[in-house]
């Protein structure tokens, strides 16, 4: 049996970027050496998804294997390896179900210790004020509060809680500032008071410098 100086139980999530974030946010707690258990439910993704993160944050895979409650992995904290990698993506949709996949892969990124910049653009502005809530498309838009509250128990949280664990992680985010005025969006209104309003030429010289470059 390994010896585990803290325990994380985060059964009942099924969104690894949730998981390992907090995980990661337990581990800075932590000495190096010392060694985390995270308990989650048997989901395929998870073993392979967190292999992954622990190679890339330095920490060490100790164990992974199921239980009769589910899945039990054992992570000993590394040293931090420096990542001289950057990401710059490109939002222009602030849809419910369009939102998912970019800020989970800019999450992902992040938490990885990848540099992330985020663009948002057109519609997507709307998803950096306040009083923003992200709604799903068409005839299934009256359902748009029954669906954030069922991604939200799996691990899918809201979409300005997701760039406050990002701007935690060192993510820089930035205002396409002619989609402003078109979407009723004003400084004042934003929900961070760091974000950057700039124009297609400031954010090029971003994704210029970038490893990798997403326009989603």
């Amino acid at each position: 049996m390994d010896t585990v100086t803290t325990s994380l139980d985060r059964r009942g999530k099924t969104i690894t970027t949730f998981v390992v974030f907090d995980a990661a946010s337990v581990l800075e707690t932590m000495a190096e050496g010392d060694s985390l258990e995270i308990l989650t439910d048997e989901f395929a993704p998870f073993e392979p998804d967190i292999a992954a993160w622990c190679q890339a944050s330095g920490h060490v895979l100790r164990a992974s294997e199921t239980t009769a409650h589910g899945h039990r992995f054992v992570v000993e904290k590394g040293s931090r390896q420096a990542v001289q990698m950057s990401m710059a993506m490109i939002i222009s949709n602030a849809g419910l179900e369009e939102l998912l996949s970019p800020l989970g892969f800019a999450l992902g990124a992040a938490l990885e210790g990848i540099a992330v910049s985020l663009y948002f653009q057109g519609p997507a502005v709307r998803v950096l004020s306040r009083g923003y809530r992200p709604r799903l498309h068409g005839w299934a838009r009256p359902f748009s509060r029954f669906a954030a509250a069922g991604m939200t128990k799996s691990g899918h949280i809201p979409a300005q809680a997701k760039l406050q664990q990002l701007r935690s992680l060192g993510a820089r985010l930035y205002a396409c500032g002619g989609s402003m005025q078109p979407f009723k969006v004003r400084p004042e209104d934003f929900v961070f008071d760091d974000i950057a309003i700039v124009e297609y030429l400031s954010f090029m010289a971003v994704m210029r410098d970038a490893d990798i470059q997403l326009y989603v």
